[in-house]
């Protein structure tokens, strides 16, 4: 009877290698996290100012009054009003275009769409663009108030 007993447990060779992949996951993680956060991000800024253009078109409609969506650039703020409450992410770039009657203040960085009664309004379009370059453009459309979403103007 002189089988041999192999021991139970790791060699050290395995061990490393167990290790080495820990340190890979670990090392990985943080990287898929921060592309996550700024996916659900820029998600969040799309929906939220795409939901606030339509409440603009909206309220001046049941209204009957006008009701004001303003971009402060310089600011990195949007939202109803002349004082915009949404606040844009860093890791997120905003472009606007709005019609000159609307008493914009392009040194200041603030710039409206207004929405008038009839369903109109003043027009314009807003970009939210990512870092990669990529991104949408919210597009008012001054004859309706329909608020689109298109590819961004490059």
């Amino acid at each position: 009877m002189g089988a041999y007993r192999r021991a139970s447990g790791f060699t050290l060779i395995e061990l490393l290698v167990v290790f080495a992949v820990m340190a890979l996951v670990v090392g990985l993680v943080p990287v898929a996290m921060d592309r996550m956060r700024e996916g659900a991000q820029y998600r969040d800024v799309v929906r939220t100012m795409m939901g606030q253009l339509r409440s603009a078109r909206d309220q001046a409609v049941a209204s009957g009054q006008d009701v004001q969506f303003t971009v402060d650039i310089a600011q990195r703020r949007y939202g109803l009003g002349v004082d915009p409450v949404y606040g844009l992410p860093d890791t997120l770039q905003m472009k606007a275009v709005t019609a000159e009657l609307e008493g914009d203040e392009p040194s200041t960085g603030k710039l409206s769409i207004r929405f008038l009664p009839s369903g109109g309004s003043s027009g314009g379009s807003v970009q939210i663009l990512r870092r990669s370059g990529d991104g949408v453009r919210l597009r008012v459309d001054w004859l309706s108030g329909r608020v689109t979403q298109e590819a961004p103007i490059p």
